[in-house]
């Protein structure tokens, strides 16, 4: 431990020069976590060394910790609004919480890896986001040789972790990875060629395994943070054409939680659909929260949105009039998502059989497609894009809204919007099965063919703002 402190002791002075004549590679780490990590976030980087990595964050509330004082002596005289200490990873003494964390190429030089992550429990909160980067293990050959023609700083001896190695050391310390990024072929610049390599060819499947870089992201594991008080709901209902489904949809909601609204909101009916929801308030306005508006744009995505503009609960859920989705299903999507399970709970209806009638074969194909597209473009698993049921609680959707300028307004159906826009947030993303049903009244609102020609359109969108940034 004496010679790899003595050895970063005597690196500091030139440390920030070496880190300018390496800067694409560096500079390819900053753009990567600033993507996930919001302005507001108070960030804490563990092996910070001179700063330059917490110093190019767009967050605000930074603090650096690193065991060597010269590295520490050397960030304090050149980043003088940023907070730094020197501490040990595996002695953390610092007070509050942090709502990111960061490990950016530092578990090779721990001594003790697992020590490490214990100690982020005492400065993490339930909704703490660990980034944790570090090289892909395959390219330790690769980068012994740089050493040895001296294209890489010689480093002290490094634990050579995989992927697997990082997952489990997380688990046993409490924490989950819940997604993995591997990417970056060529770690230095060549015009347009590195570019290519690093942003498009390393991010495709099987090829971004040999990628250089791998960066996990953990949360505080479910088990580990105490169980969430009784929330409220909000039911989120868009209903065009479907009259005949808005009494049944009230009264099929279970109670659950502290309470339940209920929010229908009529998107352009050309039946009786709004006379009746007016009808279902008046009739059930003794027994059941219901508020009701009228949809001035068009497309389901703009019926949510208005929608949760209304809402006052402390979680929000989607409904599809159609019931479809079953209404008595509903507490499932509230119990995981207050027991931590995940941070934006998404309904998946291709795991169990459905009724004959309530998916046709091109659809049921065309969701198994956007299950593998979205698999790989948010790297989470997406079994099922397309389910209309999808939960969150209000406090992330409302960043979410803030934050929607990044993707813009392109879904007319709202369901790229939220998983985008839930991807971007960092939240971990989870499927829960359900029986999804043939529809007993009126007729499905949506064009197969046309429809899905946009969301292939929305998906390419889709990937040049995550895949090929």
């Amino acid at each position: 431990m004496n010679h790899i402190l003595e050895y970063y002791n005597k690196a500091a002075e030139t440390w920030p020069i070496y880190r300018r004549k390496k800067s694409y590679y560096w500079e390819s780490i900053t753009r990567f976590c600033n993507y996930f990590i919001p302005r507001q976030h108070k960030v804490l980087e563990i092996g910070c060394a001179t700063g330059e990595l917490l110093n190019n964050l767009q967050a605000t509330n930074k603090t650096g910790i690193d065991f060597s004082p010269e590295m520490i002596k050397t960030a304090q005289s050149r980043y003088h609004h940023i907070h730094f200490h020197t501490m040990r990873a595996e002695e953390i003494n610092l007070p509050g919480k942090y709502d990111t964390i960061i490990l950016s190429n530092l578990v090779g030089v721990l001594p003790d890896v697992e020590k490490a992550f214990h100690e982020l429990t005492k400065v993490s909160h339930t909704s703490t986001r660990i980034i944790v980067t570090y090289y892909n293990r395959l390219w330790e050959p690769v980068l012994r040789l740089a050493e040895t023609l001296h294209l890489k700083r010689k480093s002290p001896l490094q634990n050579w972790l995989s992927t697997n190695d990082l997952k489990n050391l997380l688990y046993l310390a409490g924490f989950e990875t819940y997604r993995v990024n591997k990417n970056m072929l060529i770690p230095f610049y060549i015009p347009g060629i590195s570019w290519f390599f690093n942003r498009i060819i390393s991010r495709l499947p099987i090829v971004r395994h040999l990628s250089l870089n791998s960066f996990l992201f953990a949360r505080p594991f479910p088990d580990c943070v105490p169980p969430e008080t009784e929330a409220t709901t909000s039911i989120i209902i868009p209903a065009r054409n479907e009259a005949g489904n808005i009494e049944d949809a009230i009264l099929r909601i279970p109670h659950f939680g502290k309470k339940v609204e209920i929010i229908f909101v009529e998107g352009n009916s050309t039946d009786n659909t709004w006379a009746v929801i007016q009808e279902m308030q008046q009739k059930y306005s003794s027994s059941h929260h219901i508020k009701i508006l009228q949809q001035h744009g068009k497309g389901k995505g703009d019926a949510v949105r208005a929608g949760f503009r209304e809402a006052s609960g402390d979680i929000l859920m989607i409904l599809d009039a159609d019931l479809t989705v079953q209404p008595e299903d509903l507490p499932r999507f509230y119990n995981a998502l207050t027991g931590r399970k995940g941070d934006f709970i998404n309904g998946v209806r291709l795991v169990y059989p459905m009724e004959k009638n309530a998916m046709r074969p091109i659809n049921t194909v065309g969701n198994y497609f956007f299950s593998i597209l979205f698999s790989w473009l948010l790297e989470q698993p997406i079994k099922d894009s397309l389910c209309g049921t999808k939960v969150m609680y209000k406090s992330d959707y409302q960043r979410l809204s803030d934050n929607r300028a990044f993707f813009g307004e392109f879904d007319p159906f709202g369901d790229f919007d939220l998983l985008f826009g839930a991807y971007k947030l960092n939240l971990k993303i989870i499927d829960l099965p359900i029986r999804y049903q043939e529809r007993k009244y009126g007729n499905t609102n949506i064009s197969r063919f046309s429809h899905g020609l946009i969301l292939l359109r929305m998906a390419a969108f889709a990937a040049g703002k995550i895949k090929f940034r």
